[in-house]
């Protein structure tokens, strides 16, 4: 066996190992869920007549904010889903099973690997109930196969680069619970972008920040996708933000697993 294949197969067994986890301690893939529904439900059914009068659609209220907010909930089911990461990482860093797997024959890059690709497929599945929760809603997308492709293809964009910086913050938690809220503010970051309400309708200190933060560009990507709107350069800078997050949180996650791994 080759020691790609052999990579390859340990990577599939940590793979297996995490699925499991989340299937037997289901409360944290059920927050993680939840959250986006509930904000979701929030933003159309109570501030949604509001809004979406003040976007132009006083005719039909909520039903247009709707069309406006859904791209931008879906992103942020992305982001949630991919911070849980860091929890489950931190729990194998302090709980002992690093040092388990230091002793058997198995490749160290699986270890992380198996997180990585465990954390993304949970975070797709929940992106996938947000959409189908949306559309229940009455969310009306314009977008033919090739969009809808596109959008995937971006959220998982999201997903992988954001995994990558949320296992890179659990190997580096002294505890579950530090992980958990060194996350918090990048999970808000979405709040301060054009998720609930155009940037321009935002103070000019604002805006400024709004528009020059990672995660605009990729819901105005989403949303362009989605629903027809403009995208212009925002697909570039929405890719190369996801680039620039992925390369910096690999590079971080690996150095801090190499020396908990020398230690």
């Amino acid at each position: 066996m080759t020691t790609f294949s052999h990579a390859a197969s340990d990577s599939a067994t940590m793979l297996r190992r995490n699925l499991l986890h989340a299937l037997r301690y289901p409360g944290m893939s059920l927050s993680v869920i939840g959250m986006p529904i509930v904000m979701l439900l929030l933003f159309v059914y109570i501030f949604g007549g509001v809004l979406g009068a003040g976007l132009g659609g006083a005719a039909s209220g909520s039903a247009d904010y709707l069309d406006y907010v859904a791209p931008g909930i879906i992103m942020m089911a992305a982001t949630s889903g991919s911070m849980s990461a860091a929890v489950s990482v931190c729990v194998d860093m302090t709980e002992g099973i690093i040092n388990r797997f230091r002793t058997m024959a198995i490749s160290r890059s699986s270890v992380l690997a198996g997180h990585v690709v465990g954390s993304v497929i949970q975070t797709m599945l929940s992106v996938g109930l947000v959409i189908a929760v949306a559309l229940l809603m009455g969310f009306r997308p314009t977008a033919g196969p090739g969009e809808w492709i596109a959008a995937v293809v971006v959220l998982t964009l999201v997903a992988i680069a954001l995994t990558w910086m949320s296992v890179a913050v659990g190997l580096v938690a002294k505890s579950a619970e530090t992980a958990s809220n060194i996350g918090l503010p990048l999970q808000f970051l979405p709040f301060l972008g054009s998720a609930f309400v155009p940037t321009d309708s935002m103070p000019a200190g604002v805006r400024w920040f709004a528009e020059n933060q990672p995660f605009t560009p990729i819901i105005e990507t989403v949303r362009g996708l989605l629903m027809g709107t403009p995208i212009g350069a925002d697909a570039v800078l929405a890719i190369g933000w996801c680039v620039a997050i992925a390369l910096v949180g690999y590079l971080w996650a690996r150095a801090a697993f190499n020396r908990a791994a020398a230690r």
